[in-house]
């Protein structure tokens, strides 16, 4: 499996890379990747569950990032969704030769399921991960209540997660559907956002968190510091964990990772805190 840069005991993220509020009003949006890159380690590719990104794409996004950088792409929904992982080689070989010029900045590349995908698909589940390339590192990503329920279907999805060695990724959005809203983004958020209970393991070496929270990033800290004794507890183990945040519309997603990072730093003062970019314009030179 590529294995990331020893310098980094974990990964943190957001699940894009560009947003209008984020950076200085005068930072270009073709920078935004470069300037993302220097403060957070690793990224959800989303784009990619829309289309293949373009080779040139794939090269520039490269040239961007430091090569400790970690892209999580998912897999396109043509593979995903429509075609519930059937007949879909093709399409897998043709996704994987496309971000393959990533080399090392390639993180965990996963499958997310809608809440149509069910027990019943799990052997098709297991023969499409046996598949894969096994150098690379993957993601899994379940949404049907049946996998919550602790019973003997969640029994087997976890079973077959852990053979492949596969990570089960876990979409954190308790603290979200706990503070209600009446703001576009919130009342979006909350008609797209899974609302499953959060079940925490490990099934692969390299555990992956979406952690989502309303706008107001202190509403999630009570919900957040039990993820940083378990993130320790994950790099303790040897593992490489990786964790996202999301706020509603993400405008504040920024500063909840790097609260977070905080956090981490005061428990392990060998892993440093992140920080932010500046906001303020850049001042032109005068001479």
């Amino acid at each position: 499996m590529t294995k990331p840069s020893p310098s980094l005991a974990y990964y943190i993220g957001l699940p894009q890379w560009h947003h209008e509020k984020w950076y200085a009003p005068d930072t270009r949006k073709e920078d935004s990747l470069t300037t993302y890159s220097q403060h957070f380690s690793s990224v959800e590719g989303n784009n990619s569950f829309y289309g293949l990104p373009s080779a040139l794409s794939i090269q520039h996004w490269a040239e961007q990032t430091p090569e400790n950088f970690r892209f999580c792409f998912k897999f396109p929904r043509d593979i995903s969704h429509s075609g519930n992982l059937l007949h879909c080689d093709h399409l897998v070989k043709e996704f994987l030769a496309r971000i393959e010029p990533l080399g090392k900045r390639l993180g965990i590349i996963w499958l997310q399921f809608s809440t149509e995908f069910s027990p019943e698909q799990l052997s098709s589940l297991s023969t499409f991960l046996a598949r894969l390339p096994k150098h690379l590192e993957y993601g899994v990503e379940v949404r049907n209540q049946r996998f919550f329920e602790k019973g003997q279907d969640e029994k087997t999805l976890n079973q077959i997660l852990i053979q492949h060695r596969v990570n089960r990724v876990i979409f954190d959005t308790r603290c979200l559907f706990t503070h209600p809203a009446e703001d576009p983004d919130t009342r979006a958020a909350f008609h797209e956002k899974p609302r499953v209970p959060t079940h925490v393991i490990a099934t692969g070496d390299s555990p992956m968190v979406r952690f989502m929270g309303p706008h107001l990033t202190e509403l999630s800290h009570d919900k957040l510091r039990p993820w940083v004794k378990k993130i320790i507890q994950w790099i303790d183990e040897g593992k490489t964990p990786y964790i996202f945040f999301h706020t509603p519309g993400n405008e504040f997603a920024a500063d909840l990772g790097h609260w977070f990072s905080e956090q981490i730093h005061q428990q392990r003062p060998d892993i440093p805190a992140i920080t932010l970019w500046d906001k303020r314009p850049q001042q032109a030179s005068l001479w």
